[in-house]
């Protein structure tokens, strides 16, 4: 292992609070392991209001720059990750403001200006390419339903529900009651669930097929047994 890569495994295994005080220092170990530990979750959430990938990634990385310049403003009231996934969040809102000026601010909970500056994995195909294949779809038809949740909902549902974050944590990123956080959340799956009946309702009578050669096979077997000893 190199000295590189040596310091970098000793980075992921820091605190957030011991990689920000390095990152401080420009440490570029830690800068780098912020970013990996953090990358997705910024994307999720970007990317739950804007619901474009590239806008999200913009996002991303315009949050990096905004909490890497400002580190001396984080004080530590919060959570680093709760810090940082804010800046990400007014970030993603000022873009669909300016895209959308009647955008409903309110349905994303309090938002917070004062925040100090403020893909959905796949189980593994087993190199089934078929397999891989249905996955993809899958995912496919359950990212455009949950893009298709009011705004209020999607954005909880992602932060609790894809990303991982627990109710205290996803109400104090969105400004929200922990309760409205689980009502959103009961709401979002709700409309989820008729959703994906509707999409997927017609397939299910068709699933588990035994047509074709495989009932021939049975048929035959079974006839073997019971008229021909």
């Amino acid at each position: 292992m190199s000295l590189t890569q040596s310091r970098q495994a000793e980075a992921q295994s820091l605190t957030d609070q011991e990689l920000v005080d390095l990152a401080r220092k420009r440490n570029e170990a830690a800068v780098r392991a912020i970013t990996q530990r953090y990358n997705r979750r910024l994307f999720r959430i970007a990317r739950s209001i804007l619901r474009n990938d590239a806008e999200a990634e913009d996002v991303v990385q315009e949050t990096y720059v905004r909490a890497f310049t400002g580190l001396d403003t984080f004080r530590g009231d919060a959570a680093f990750g709760t810090w940082i996934t804010r800046i990400a969040l007014n970030e993603a809102l000022g873009r669909l403001r300016r895209r959308r000026p009647t955008v409903d601010w309110e349905a994303y909970g309090a938002n917070r200006p004062q925040a100090e500056i403020i893909h959905f994995p796949a189980s593994a195909a087993g190199g089934d390419p078929e397999r891989a294949m249905a996955q993809s779809e899958i995912r496919a038809v359950l990212e455009q339903a949950i893009d298709g949740l009011p705004d209020a909902y999607r954005v909880v549902f992602v932060a609790r529900i894809v990303e991982g974050m627990s109710v205290k944590d996803t109400a104090d990123l969105f400004g929200l009651q922990p309760e409205t956080v689980k009502t959103r959340l009961h709401r979002a799956r709700r409309l989820l669930r008729a959703e994906l009946d509707k999409q997927f309702g017609p397939a299910l009578t068709v699933s588990f097929p035994f047509g074709g050669q495989r009932c021939a096979r049975m048929t035959e077997a079974v006839v073997r047994r019971i008229c021909r000893d």
